[in-house]
């Protein structure tokens, strides 16, 4: 039986390698080609170097949606695990009602980005509105508003992992602390922290690409309002390439250095986190 499985497994995983192929490296190698390139559409494509690649560089619009995607991306990285830690400690003790919490906490993660940017835009300009401003005028204010709006959504996200984290930890280590007189303090950053991780490894891996690749919420709660102050790498990339005659090279190449910034931060901050896992 064995043997057979093995023989026929080639044929079992044939139509995902071909979609894999189709769907993803055929369309990654066109628009890796497509950035060296100015077109109109993929058949018009002519060849010009290194010219894409300069233009996006000398983009000062592009190079400050990269700084204001970066703060972001770190806020956001603070903010969304720091709670999302708290909560998944608070709702993993002995209590009442933890399973309606996770629920509660968890459902603003299943509504689109779209909707939640309209939405909290809405709440936004209400209460900005009785101090005479509004969220479009004022970068930093399109700034925090995505801050609040990207925590809401993702904490419950976060919140979870985290919480199938501590339930993975054993039991014994923490009574072991417990006798060898550890205080809550010591036994959180001597023995939690540590053999969490794997969760915490995830969390901030997630929670650093999501932030990197915001586009949604962004387009929906602020456009980059004022003057693509508040723009991010994704959406200046998407308004370079359909908002700009003549520019869709420029834009693709824009979306090559924005695969090429956020795998690299991923890379590095997986091995960063990694190196301080501990086996259990």
């Amino acid at each position: 039986m064995e043997k057979a499985i093995k023989r026929y497994m080639p044929i079992f995983v044939l139509p995902t390698f071909c979609a894999f192929i189709l769907g993803f490296i055929i369309p990654f190698v066109m628009g890796i080609w497509l950035s060296f390139c100015k077109f109109t559409t993929v058949t018009d494509a002519k060849f010009v170097g290194l010219s894409n690649y300069i233009e996006a560089f000398k983009d000062t619009v592009f190079r400050h949606s990269f700084w204001y995607t970066a703060l972001f991306a770190v806020v956001s990285l603070v903010v969304i695990n720091v709670i999302a830690f708290a909560l998944a400690m608070a709702l993993t003790q002995k209590m009442r009602g933890t399973n309606i919490f996770r629920t509660i906490f968890f459902m603003p993660n299943l509504i689109g980005g779209i909707v939640l940017g309209y939405i909290w835009q809405l709440i936004f300009n209400g209460v900005l509105a009785h101090y005479s401003t509004a969220l479009g005028l004022n970068e930093w204010y399109g700034f925090w508003g995505l801050i609040i709006l990207v925590s809401w959504q993702q904490i419950g996200y976060m919140m979870i992992i985290y919480i199938a984290g501590l339930q993975s930890i054993p039991g014994d280590v923490m009574e072991a602390a417990q006798i060898d007189g550890a205080s809550r303090i010591q036994r959180l950053f001597k023995v939690t922290i540590p053999m969490m991780m794997p969760s915490i490894t995830i969390c901030m891996f997630l929670s650093i690409t999501n932030g990197f690749k915001l586009f949604d919420q962004n387009l929906s709660l602020t456009a980059g309002e004022p003057s693509k102050m508040s723009e991010m790498m994704a959406l200046n990339i998407f308004n370079t390439f359909y908002g700009r005659t003549g520019w869709e090279g420029v834009g693709q190449a824009k979306a090559v250095i924005f695969f090429v910034i956020v795998v690299a931060i991923g890379m590095l901050q997986l091995r960063a986190t990694r190196s301080k896992e501990v086996q259990q």
